[in-house]
C-alpha cells in the first residue's frame, strides 16, 4: 500500500511538471524552438550521462550498443521525439498552449489506433465509439480553427510512435533518453555552431540568468522521467494511464487561464467531444481489465 501511494505521488509530480512546460519554455525567448530544442537535447545528454553512471545502468547503457535492433529502435525514437520537443516548444511559445494540450489529450487514441493498424490488434465495440468522438471533434476543430489542428496532431502521432518504438525497444527510460540524446546530439551541436558563427543565437546574448536557464533544460527534462520511472514500477498501468491526463487538464488550463487563450463556442464542442472519448475510452478500458481479472481468478478461489 506504502509503496502504491507513493508511485502514485511520483506519477502526479512527473506529469505535474511536464503540465507546468508551458510556464518554462517561453523564460528561453527571443530563442527559436530550433535553438531551444538543440540547447535541451545536448544538456538532456550531460544529465542523462551523469544518471546512466550514478544510479548504475552503464551494463545496461553498452548493452543497447551492442544490439543493432535496438540501436534502430532507439534512433527512431530520438528522431520522433526530437520532433515532439520541436513541435511542442513552438506551439507554447506561439501562443498555442491549448492546441498542445489537444495534442496529448488524443495521444492515447491515437496509440490504440497505431495498435490496429501497426500491431494487428482489434478494437471493441466501445472503443470504436471513442474513435468516433474523437474524429468528429477533430472534424470539428478544423473547421472552427480554419485549418487542421496540426499542432495538436504532430504531438499526439509524434509521441505515440516515440512510445511505440520505445515499447519495442524495451530498454529502461535513463540509458534510452542517454541514447536516444546522443543519437541526436551532433546535429544540435552542429545547429547551435552555425548559429554562433553567424550571430543569430540567443545564448549568452541576453544576460547571465538568461543563459543559466538554457543549462537547466537538460535537468527539466531528466526529473520528470525519473519521478514516470519510480511510478511505473510502483503503480498499475491502469492508474498511470489516468494520471498521464493530468498534464493536459494542466496544459489547457494554463491556456486558457494563464494565457488568455481564446475558446470560442466551436473549440469548446470540439475539447467536450474529445473528453467524452477519453471518458468512454478509459470506462472500457477498465472494465475490460476487471473483466479479463476475473477470468484468470482459479476457480478454488471463488
Amino acid at each position: 500500500m506504502r509503496e502504491s501511494r507513493q508511485g502514485v505521488l511520483y506519477g502526479a509530480a512527473a506529469y505535474a511538471m511536464w503540465g507546468a512546460f508551458p510556464l518554462y519554455w517561453p523564460l528561453l525567448e527571443p530563442a527559436g524552438a530550433v535553438e531551444i530544442l538543440a540547447h535541451r537535447i545536448l544538456w538532456s545528454v550531460l544529465a542523462a550521462g551523469i544518471l546512466v553512471v550514478v544510479v548504475g545502468r552503464t551494463r545496461q547503457f553498452r548493452a543497447i550498443l551492442a544490439d543493432r535492433r535496438t540501436t534502430v529502435l532507439l534512433s527512431l525514437a530520438a528522431v520522433t521525439v526530437s520532433v515532439n520537443w520541436a513541435t511542442y516548444i513552438w506551439g507554447v511559445n506561439n501562443e498555442r498552449v491549448v492546441e498542445t494540450s489537444l495534442g496529448y489529450f488524443i495521444n492515447p487514441l491515437v496509440t490504440v489506433l497505431m495498435g490496429v493498424f501497426i500491431l494487428g490488434e482489434r478494437l471493441r465495440p466501445l472503443q470504436w465509439a471513442a474513435m468516433a468522438f474523437a474524429g468528429t471533434a477533430v472534424l470539428i476543430l478544423t473547421l472552427e480553427y480554419g485549418r487542421p489542428p496540426w499542432v495538436a496532431l504532430v504531438l499526439a502521432f509524434s509521441f505515440a510512435s516515440y512510445g511505440l518504438a520505445k515499447k519495442t525497444a524495451g530498454v529502461g527510460p535513463v540509458e534510452s533518453l542517454a541514447f536516444e540524446t546522443a543519437v541526436i546530439a551532433p546535429a544540435a551541436a552542429a545547429y547551435l555552431v552555425f548559429l554562433g558563427l553567424t550571430g543569430a543565437s540567443a545564448f549568452a546574448s541576453h544576460g547571465v540568468g538568461h543563459a543559466l536557464l538554457f543549462t537547466t533544460t537538460g535537468i527539466v527534462t531528466a526529473i520528470p522521467l525519473i519521478c514516470f520511472g519510480a511510478a511505473a514500477n510502483r503503480v498499475s498501468m491502469v492508474s498511470l494511464g489516468l494520471l498521464q491526463y493530468l498534464a493536459p487538464i494542466l496544459q489547457f488550463s494554463l491556456g486558457v487561464l494563464w494565457f488568455g487563450e481564446e475558446m470560442p463556442t466551436g473549440r469548446w464542442i470540439g475539447f467536450v467531444l474529445v473528453w467524452v472519448a477519453l471518458a468512454v475510452f478509459t470506462a472500457e478500458a477498465i472494465n475490460h481489465r476487471r473483466r479479463q481479472l476475473r477470468l484468470t481468478v482459479p476457480a478454488s478461489a471463488i
